[in-house]
């Protein structure tokens, strides 16, 4: 992991995207923040899904750790008619309008996750809402909860085959949500005091003339940075994502998207090395 942020702070080792139980990781914030303390990872921001719920507990750890910590979390939105993803960083948790704007996300979850239910129930397997719900605990229900459930009751081997069977793109639990248009999220952000990071971009199956409209219609809205490094990017779509951040003035981004620790590939602070002359979001956000 290496950058060359414009800070006299010189290279920071950070992991700016990542996942507690809160969402669909499988870690507390506080066991985050020791693991990312064993890494020696400097600076962290875990963003769950759609939720601030685990700032408070994650900020508590970082301080008695004496690891930096910023506010995150990672919208889910429309663009057209497909789903992307804003991260958003170093943002007022408390913040009226974006707790609304949380709360309308946790509402379209919940009725999201009740009509998987009954979907799932309708094809022939057993209903799992209730231990999905248990499963995803103080946290939001998600796909991953219904697939372990789904294990649990035997229905399935493995979570890989819950969605291959049952919940992945295409599969009768692949339920459609109307979120809302990115350019609401990235205002809520903003308004919050956030800095709205451009997600993954080579994750969502788009040829890159494609992503290259994304990022223009990211910036029309006040997006400010974009990820250029995470667990599968191809060496040449780092360079050429950190080309379209100099092209829009934006500051570039990294994280490892970590889940749970079986997926190796996506290990705590682990993403492709890489060098930047643009700035980097923490010169920001510190």
């Amino acid at each position: 992991m290496s950058y060359k942020p414009e800070s006299s702070a010189g290279i920071v080792v950070s992991d700016l995207h990542c996942h507690s139980f809160c969402s669909d990781g499988e870690l507390s914030p506080t066991e985050l923040v020791q693991m990312a303390v064993d890494k020696g990872i400097e600076v962290l921001s875990i963003t769950d899904h759609d939720t601030v719920s685990g700032i408070s507990e994650a900020r508590r750890a970082a301080s008695e750790s004496q690891i930096g910590f910023v506010p995150g979390t990672e919208l889910t939105c429309f663009w057209g008619r497909r789903v992307v993803h804003i991260v958003g960083l170093g943002f007022d948790e408390n913040n009226p309008d974006l707790l609304d704007y949380l709360a309308h996300l946790k509402k379209l979850r919940n009725q999201r996750a009740e009509l998987i239910s009954r979907r799932l129930v309708k094809a022939g397997l057993p209903d799992v809402l209730e231990r999905a719900a248990e499963l995803a605990g103080s946290g939001q229900v998600g796909r991953p909860h219904f697939a372990q459930a789904l294990v649990e009751s035997g229905a399935v081997s493995n979570e890989v085959q819950a969605f291959n069977r049952y919940l992945g793109a295409g599969k009768t639990g692949d339920v459609k949500v109307e979120w809302p248009d990115m350019a609401e999220g990235i205002s809520v952000l903003k308004a919050a005091g956030g800095v709205a990071v451009l997600a993954h971009p080579t994750k969502y199956n788009l040829t890159f003339t494609k992503i290259r409209l994304l990022v223009d219609a990211f910036c029309e809205a006040g997006g400010s940075a974009i990820e250029v490094s995470y667990p599968g990017v191809e060496s040449g779509h780092i360079l050429q994502l950190d080309r379209l951040a100099s092209k829009h003035n934006l500051m570039v981004s990294a994280g490892s998207d970590f889940h749970k620790q079986k997926f190796h590939w996506t290990a705590l602070g682990k993403y492709p090395p890489f060098s930047s002359e643009n700035k980097h979001v923490l010169t920001r956000l510190l």
